[in-house]
């Protein structure tokens, strides 16, 4: 049977392998599917290790995106454009072929549940790899993206290593300043891991909105700490990252087996495992 493993830390929390059994279940494809927690300054070893005895590929969640970009031998399109790698297979040549399925997956996800049109105004909280990955995709879509980030130089790297008009970065400071100027986002995503700490992004509670929706990359068995934040200010439009991380999912599947499986059934078992009903979003 073989080998794939999600590589990432923390990486407990991950559903990966679960999902990654439904869609083998569902195209009849039998595969072994693992989590693996890795040493923050282990990765290369660790991936390496892993090829060695018997892997096949594997997805790479955080903090390991641009690691794993580093290792390929090989990138897709997507890769190359993203600046960062999610999806990695072992080719018949001994070769480590690199791909990026994170930003096809959330714009999917985005027009799955109408968060997004072309030409919309994004704020992407967080400069990491994760947001690296998810750019292209989306500046390709049409829309015009602006990146804040605690660390402004980590957010000016990736402005000027995708080299387009349409995207921009601003200082933590200015954006207290740009919301006196009126500016104004239809969609905000926190891209940050400030969730896995149970913690909120540093962003002004003020430019929470009634008519603006709100993304979390990150997801848990209840409201994330962004959208619950987001939700108690009066931001009712909001979702985790559940519908992206199926649908990024089942492009690295396609990616290692040539079938694309069905991620509408999927998404629906998945969100009724995690349990939603600690948090009511009823107002009193």
């Amino acid at each position: 049977m073989k080998l794939f493993a999600v590589f990432g830390n923390p990486i407990k929390h991950s559903k990966s392998p679960i999902i990654h059994q439904l869609f083998a279940k569902q195209t009849g494809i039998k595969q072994n599917y693992k989590r693996i927690s890795v040493p923050i300054y282990n990765f290369k070893n660790e991936i390496f290790y892993f090829f060695k005895n018997g892997g096949v590929g594997a997805n790479i969640t955080s903090p390991f995106k641009i690691d794993a970009y580093k290792i390929c031998h090989i990138l897709t399109s997507r890769a190359k454009k993203s600046g960062a790698v999610n999806t990695i297979k072992m080719t018949k040549s001994g070769k480590i072929l690199g791909d990026n399925t994170d930003g096809i997956g959330l714009l999917k996800d985005l027009q799955n549940i109408k968060f997004i049109q072309p030409k919309s105004k994004i704020l992407i909280v967080g400069a990491g790899g994760a947001t690296k990955g998810i750019i292209y995709p989306l500046i390709k879509f049409g829309c015009i993206i602006t990146i804040v980030n605690r660390t402004y130089q980590n957010a000016k790297n990736i402005v000027e290593f995708f080299q387009t008009k349409y995207l921009n970065c601003l200082r933590l400071e200015d954006l207290f300043n740009n919301l006196i100027n009126n500016k104004k986002y239809n969609l905000i995503i926190n891209a940050t891991s400030s969730g896995i700490q149970g913690n909120i992004p540093n962003i002004p509670s003020s430019i929470i909105k009634s008519n603006i929706f709100y993304y979390d990359l990150y997801y848990r068995d209840s409201l994330t700490p962004f959208l619950k934040w987001c939700y108690d200010l009066g931001g009712e439009k909001i979702s985790d990252g559940i519908g992206m991380l199926v649908e990024q999912a089942a492009y690295s599947f396609c990616f290692w087996h040539g079938i694309m499986p069905d991620t509408k059934i999927v998404i629906k078992k998945i969100k009724n495992l995690i349990n939603f009903n600690k948090i009511s979003l009823k107002k009193d």
